[in-house]
């Protein structure tokens, strides 16, 4: 198993839009994003900070509901 990379939030927000997510809006430092499908709706909240934290990173590809390999692919 890889570690979580620390990356910038631009590459982290383009990855998810490759992903199938859709910048929802911008409020100060937190860009929302959102992904539907049939049956429920994903919300995400990325920060732009550079870099975000691993730990951070972490949690936001589990809500996304992607393993580390298929984020890392996206990337």
């Amino acid at each position: 198993m890889s570690k979580v990379p620390s990356l910038n939030y631009r590459k982290v927000i383009n990855a998810l839009q490759r992903g199938g997510f859709v910048v929802v809006r911008q409020k100060g430092s937190h860009i929302r994003l959102q992904k539907r499908s049939a049956e429920k709706v994903i919300k995400l909240v990325v920060p732009a900070h550079t870099p975000i934290k691993r730990s951070t990173l972490s949690k936001i590809i589990k809500s996304a509901e992607l393993s580390l390999e298929e984020f890392l692919k996206l990337v």
